[in-house]
């Protein structure tokens, strides 16, 4: 079910125990190839196959497009927000859903500068409403043992706008995607300790912005992105994403 395609009618009937699914992206550069819009059309891409695999057992809403994204602001077009206002956004959407009274909420993440500011939302929701499930869902981290076994570029390739995000839209949106200016991300080392990608997190967290890390906004290989990869990533997220759904629907 799509939250804002029923009438309040209609969503007054549906059963409070139906998860809803928030989608926590952003708008900001991947490199030449990709577009702005990309970690939103990946984010809404789960959401909506989710729907359609399961319409009668979970709940939509309307994505948060905007996400904390100023590590990126040196390219042309990232939008941003602040962690404060980014976690009064998805607090009040989240607090207008228990009100309606529904009692699992998943806070789908697509963008990578979501994650530790979701985790402070998990956790402060978690604590102010104690008889409602919250969890955070970020893709890449709910299928890392699968996706491992895809991943052909090796340490660092499913970075930003690398392997995996390009595989992706090469399956959401191929006519978004600018096969002409796939380059490699021109990415600089700075400690073997802070680096990382998708799969394989740093062992310590050190904050460089995007430009300072990779001069042409990518990090990773896109190189390695197919069309067929794209549906095989989709289709592992997305049933994983079914079982958490499944999960929280048996809780007693």
């Amino acid at each position: 079910m799509i939250w804002d395609q029923l009438t309040t009618v209609e969503l007054s009937k549906v059963a409070k125990n139906t998860p809803v699914v928030l989608t926590m992206a952003a708008t900001e550069q991947h490199g030449k190839h990709l577009p702005l819009a990309t970690d939103r059309l990946i984010g809404e891409h789960f959401a909506n196959e989710l729907h359609k695999a399961i319409p009668d057992k979970v709940l939509v809403l309307p994505s948060i497009s905007i996400g904390c994204s100023s590590h990126h602001m040196d390219f042309s077009g990232t939008l941003t927000i602040s962690h404060d206002t980014f976690i009064r956004q998805v607090e009040d959407i989240v607090k207008s859903v228990i009100q309606h009274g529904f009692k699992n909420i998943i806070l789908l993440n697509s963008h990578g500068g979501n994650q530790a500011v979701g985790q402070v939302l998990v956790e402060k929701l978690g604590y102010e409403n104690p008889m409602v499930n919250i969890i955070m869902v970020t893709w890449w981290k709910l299928a890392s043992e699968a996706l491992f076994a895809l991943n052909e570029s090796g340490k660092g390739g499913v970075g930003h706008a690398g392997e995996f995000e390009t595989s992706l839209m090469l399956n959401i949106a191929p006519h978004l995607v600018h096969l002409d200016k796939i380059e490699k991300g021109k990415h600089t080392d700075t400690f073997s300790w802070s680096e990382g990608d998708m799969l394989r997190g740093p062992k310590a967290s050190y904050y460089r912005s995007t430009k300072e890390m990779t001069t042409n906004g990518v990090f990773g290989d896109p190189e390695y992105g197919t069309l067929e990869k794209g549906k095989q990533i989709s289709k592992l997220v997305v049933d994983d994403l079914k079982n958490i759904i499944n999960d929280l629907l048996n809780i007693k």
